[in-house]
């Protein structure tokens, strides 16, 4: 395939594939939505999935989009969110990784995905992941006190398993922002809360923290919401007015300030 010849699913992808929310919010916060949508373009064909799969958690993080934007609302916060499903490509992966356009995710075989030629792969990063990437860049060197806060969502039973835990709070190497969130949580228990937890950075899921938070020394964390809480929009206010309260309670610990 030539990179020349666009193909004609690019006709269908939405103006802009990327949202920003709030750009000049006073919060330091940045909220990132990596998998804000579940929008396959029509040339794709739903990927060869049927309705109910391309409509599942594998094709998005359900209620984290919402929950995002009530904390940006709260907090006076710029958000920055995707607005293509994560099959086509997962923005909170390189380009150099398998997973940014997997070919199987969790019990899905993705036929859409499988067989692609590097330059397939490269039209979708191209055309997905660097729009996405420039915006956050954007956003993350507009001030130096940013704080970056990514929001998604995980499924309450995975590989036949119950998870427990309720909200994860994840880090890499820096554990600065973590370390104040679950002393906050401490203090405010209502919810069941562990660090690293469904997933952790030995999963590959901390791109976004590495790629714009680390290299600007600003403070991060992923916060992962378990999908059953957050069904409805009563349910997300609910979450988000948590959250929002514990990243005011941690900034201040931190000395970012919100």
């Amino acid at each position: 395939m030539n990179l020349s010849t666009k193909p004609d699913w690019l006709a269908t992808l939405p103006e802009n594939v990327v949202s920003t929310s709030h750009p000049a919010g006073q919060s330091p916060i940045l909220l990132v939505c990596e998998h804000a949508s579940k929008f396959i373009p029509e040339g794709l064909g739903r990927l060869g999935l049927d309705e109910a799969a391309s409509q599942s958690h594998i094709a998005w993080d359900p209620g984290a989009l919402g929950v995002a934007r009530h904390i940006s609302e709260m907090l006076d916060a710029t958000l920055v969110a995707q607005k293509t499903s994560r099959l086509v490509y997962d923005c909170n992966r390189p380009p150099c990784s398998a997973q940014a356009v997997r070919a199987k995710s969790e019990i899905y075989d993705i036929p859409g995905n499988q067989n692609l030629s590097p330059a397939e792969r490269a039209l979708r990063a191209m055309y997905i992941y660097e729009p996405f990437r420039k915006a956050l860049a954007t956003q993350a060197r507009s001030r130096p006190d940013r704080v970056l806060v990514t929001i998604h969502s995980f499924t309450p039973v995975y590989e036949g398993r119950p998870r427990a835990v309720e909200i994860g709070i994840l880090h890499d190497r820096d554990s600065r922002l973590a370390d104040a969130l679950l002393d906050a949580a401490i203090k405010n228990p209502a919810y069941k809360v562990e660090r690293n937890a469904p997933y952790g950075p030995q999963d590959g899921v901390t791109h976004t923290l590495n790629a714009h938070a680390r290299p600007l020394g600003l403070l991060n964390v992923m916060i992962e919401i378990r999908n059953d809480l957050i069904l409805t929009e009563k349910d997300q206010r609910k979450v988000a007015t948590w959250l929002a309260e514990l990243l005011t309670s941690a900034l201040k610990t931190t000395g970012g300030g919100a």
